[in-house]
């Protein structure tokens, strides 16, 4: 069973997936920075400054020992108090789709650079058919018996 293991574990297609995985990680979280930190913002500053990560309703009743901020969403949602964070939410959609994006363009770019060269392969030249050939043995060997 360890060859097995050791066999599968070898094998290119999952090495590259591990790779895939670690570098889309990283790569999330520079498109979640580009999302919070640059165009979040921008579009809170076009929209009136409004910011978005602190847009949220309060759903349940908020406890009596609670001594913090109302307007606070990470405070009210470490409290455990129950609430629709939509800011966090369409933070959440501009990153998906801004990543869906990319990975887009770099499935495109890809598959424009493995076209290329079956585009670019030269023809093989045509030459007689398989029954054309048989003929010709045939007429071949006629002409020697």
């Amino acid at each position: 069973m360890m060859q097995e293991f050791k066999a599968f574990v070898s094998r290119g297609n999952v090495l590259d997936l591990a790779v895939g995985v670690i570098i889309g990680a990283a790569f999330g979280k520079i498109v979640t920075s580009l999302t919070e930190d640059v165009i979040m913002p921008v579009v809170g500053l076009l929209s009136g400054g409004v910011d978005f990560t602190n847009k949220f309703v309060i759903l349940g009743a908020i406890p009596d020992t609670y001594k913090g901020s109302l307007t606070d969403y990470a405070a009210l949602k470490a409290a455990g108090i129950a609430m629709l964070g939509y800011g966090a939410f369409v933070t959440a959609v501009i990153n998906f789709l801004l990543m869906a994006f990319v990975i887009f363009l770099l499935v495109r770019q890809a598959n424009r650079l493995l076209a290329k060269p079956a585009e670019e392969a030269p023809a093989a030249p045509a030459g007689p058919s398989e029954v054309e050939l048989l003929a010709e043995i045939r007429d071949a060997l006629k002409a020697k018996g």
